[in-house]
């Protein structure tokens, strides 16, 4: 691969309007989304099926033209411009490999339609290949490949062309779960050694924390909250991005102050206080694992179930009839409890979250 000048792709009030389906309605599939992916970072798009996320990548692509506001790529706009002028290579969730072709072929593709020279496209697949360690697979179909291997040869085909910007819609979601999670971790590789701009969509809080220079959790057609993966996972600013971003306990809030004091089951404990908490009724956000058992802990509770996941026992415990979820991962030092045991627990402070109260699970 030849060294590129890494660009950023920025976008400025973007907004998508459909007709609504049976009806004389329109739906805002994207409401207004102002974005920017710096000179190779790779930025994912984080959230739940129809919150916008892959519409923003098509828009991205080419594939469906803003209603309103603009994509600029490198600092040019190019809303109005087909996706064979982008110079954006884009790596689909079925991979959309030619059954007919060898994986050279396939990865030869893009050069051919350019209609680069033969020696040019022997040189730059052999490269890509190379990258991708698949090159003793490069006379196979892509039937005889597993998984793993034809997502590698979808990733060279993407990357062979040298785009500006890589593209990646859900692109794991096929592989079984050893497999994606290891996928998932050469695929960052590749992509901060070739050191593309790439936007990443997924609707998998994992994928997205483990790839992620900035994760974009969305909702709805908006954008929620925009941080690194370990901001957003500490310091969320509301029930959805807590929860979406791994579990969490709401804990009932009693009586609070601006200094992040709070009241909760009886006891005060200290949290930071969300941005956008203001004056509205806050719940307690804390992480299943910064919920510690012990003989000594200010709180009281009753053990609901327990369950073995080898690194942890999960438990769920009753305080004040409001289940909490618990990660135990020292239940070795101070051993197992069973339903209906009495438990006493602590909260690590510096996790604690105060966070508006709606959204909040019940």
């Amino acid at each position: 691969m030849s060294e590129k000048q890494a660009v950023s792709v920025q976008l400025k009030d973007l907004v998508k309007v459909f007709p609504a389906y049976g009806t004389q309605g329109t739906f805002t599939a994207v409401n207004n989304v102002s974005l920017t992916a710096e000179p190779g970072e790779m930025v994912t798009l984080l959230g739940p099926s129809g919150c916008g996320k892959t519409t923003i990548l098509r828009m991205v692509s080419g594939f469906e033209i803003p209603t309103s506001g603009k994509v600029l790529i490198g600092g040019k706009d190019v809303s109005a411009l087909p996706p064979n002028k982008r110079n954006v290579g884009m790596m689909f969730q079925s991979y959309a490999l030619f059954p007919h072709q060898d994986v050279f072929e396939n990865v030869a593709y893009g050069l051919r339609i350019k209609r680069c020279p033969e020696k040019e496209i022997r040189e730059r697949v052999k490269q890509v290949l190379e990258l991708m360690q698949i090159e003793p697979y490069e006379e196979r179909m892509p039937n005889q490949l597993s998984g793993g291997q034809q997502q590698r040869v979808a990733l060279a085909r993407a990357v062979v062309t040298e785009p500006s910007v890589l593209l990646f819609d859900e692109p794991l979601s096929n592989l079984d779960a050893k497999l994606r999670e290891y996928m998932r971790d050469e695929l960052r590789k590749i992509q901060q050694r070739v050191g593309i701009t790439s936007i990443y969509v997924t609707h998998d809080q994992s994928e997205a924390m483990a790839i992620s220079d900035k994760v974009v959790v969305m909702r709805s057609g908006i954008i929620e909250q925009v941080g690194t993966a370990t901001g957003i996972y500490t310091s969320p600013d509301s029930c959805f991005v807590a929860d979406f971003m791994g579990k969490a306990n709401f804990l009932p809030v009693t009586s609070w102050n601006a200094d992040g004091s709070a009241m909760v089951f009886g006891q005060t404990v200290h949290a930071q206080a969300s941005a956008k908490l203001g004056s509205q009724q806050p719940v307690l956000m804390v992480r299943p694992e910064n919920v510690l058992l012990d003989k000594t802990g200010p709180f009281t509770a009753r053990v609901e179930s327990a369950t073995y996941m080898g690194q942890t026992f999960q438990y769920t415990i009753v305080c004040e009839n409001t289940s909490i979820s618990v990660a135990d991962y020292m239940y070795h030092t101070h051993g197992v409890f069973k339903p209906g045991d009495q438990v006493h627990f602590e909260m690590v402070e510096p996790s604690l979250r105060l966070i508006p109260a709606e959204g909040a699970k019940a």
